[in-house]
């Protein structure tokens, strides 16, 4: 036998089998439909299940939460004072800082103005601040 009819017969038998199958599987039995209503009556409890399970992590997770608030927020409270009194502090801290830094800028660049004159020969007077 040729190749090209070892195919043809091939195609022909996948054919048949094709036509004959449905016949084979139009028996619907009792059986059959019990099996998937089971299936189908599995897979809602299942799915119930899970949703009841999502709801109650949920409402835990919300639990914790507003617990969670309600902690951070009173210890907030109870460090208010605290919190303002360092605030303060460095305010004033920083501020008497930059006063120094300012009036040690002033002292150097005076010294320096003399210094020139004394140098130079003639009185250097300060630039005019604007």
């Amino acid at each position: 036998m040729k190749p090209s009819c070892i195919r043809t017969a091939a195609a022909v038998t996948l054919i048949l089998a094709s036509w004959v199958a449905p016949v084979w599987s139009t028996e619907t039995s009792a059986s059959t439909t019990s099996v998937k209503d089971d299936a189908r009556a599995a897979g809602h409890a299942v799915a119930h299940a899970g949703h009841t399970v999502a709801d109650k992590s949920r409402e835990t997770g919300h639990a914790v939460a507003d617990k969670s608030r309600e902690a951070g927020h009173s210890i907030a409270d109870g460090t208010r004072s605290a919190r303002d009194t360092v605030r303060e502090d460095s305010k004033k801290t920083g501020h008497a800082i930059a006063e120094g830094a300012r009036n040690l800028g002033r002292t150097i660049r005076d010294g320096f103005q003399r210094l020139k004159g004394v140098m130079t020969g003639r009185p250097s007077e300060p630039e005019p601040r604007s």
